[in-house]
């Protein structure tokens, strides 16, 4: 059936050709993961590079004290596993289903021999990679400069730019539901910093609510939020 939606820069499979598509899987091996479950961890082989079908994965490293630090999540059609593919080794981080998942896997020589003979799809690997290494810039360097008030507004506003779908009314709606405390281990803080924030800005005008998903009442203000503004004090934003 067409859709209108718009491809989203990181659903890897979706963006290859129908061709390379079909080849890819081919070459895959599907499993299914429960929720929780973990699908490899820090230390394990690099064996396969992983591509999503259904559910979500989380990238994650565990700090010397145990406490999980939140890279990225992982949506379908989108890739993970890919680090080793270029430098070879074990896993560096460990990846788990937030729900039920399934995968697609594929042997490392076998997807480095795919992308030796299809430049777009190796082109489309340099820019899964690129915009990784991008976000993670912009978290690090949001890490050192932004109280945890910008850090949550620019989280919401990243997340919108790949995740974000316009409603009737004009707000923008997250299409994925994240806990606060998994908020919380994506920007460095508590669960109870970002339930403060979040409530600010819903005081504010700025975030609504809608079936436990947050909705951008206001990009503007939530902008000026992001880049250390200050937000108008008390009452509700028309």
């Amino acid at each position: 059936m067409h859709s209108s939606t718009p491809v989203r820069s990181s659903d890897f499979i979706a963006r290859l050709a129908a061709a390379e598509r079909d080849s890819l899987v081919a070459l895959a091996s599907r499993r299914e993961f429960a929720r929780d479950e973990l699908i490899f961890q820090a230390g394990s082989p690099g064996n396969h590079v992983y591509f999503l079908e259904d559910g979500r994965v989380k990238i994650y490293h565990l700090s010397l004290t145990g406490k999980e630090v939140l890279l990225w999540f992982c949506f379908p059609g989108e890739i993970f596993g890919l680090a080793e593919v270029c430098h070879g080794g074990g896993r560096q981080v460990y990846a788990q289903a937030c729900e039920f998942s399934r995968v697609l896997s594929i042997r490392q020589d076998d997807f480095k021999q795919f992308l030796e003979t299809r430049p777009q799809a190796a082109l489309l690997v340099n820019d899964v990679l690129a915009c990784r290494l991008r976000n993670l810039g912009n978290i690090i360097q949001s890490l050192v400069a932004n109280d945890v008030n910008e850090r949550v507004a620019q989280l919401i506003l990243r997340l919108a730019a790949s995740h974000g779908h316009k409603t009737r009314n004009g707000d923008v709606c997250l299409d994925i539901r994240l806990t606060h405390q998994e908020m919380a281990n994506m920007i460095g803080t508590t669960r109870q910093s970002v339930t403060s924030a979040l409530n600010a800005l819903k005081r504010s005008g700025v975030l609504s609510f809608a079936n436990h998903r947050i909705c951008i009442a206001s990009e503007r203000l939530l902008c000026e939020t992001a880049s250390a503004q200050q937000l108008p004090s008390g009452g509700h934003i028309s």
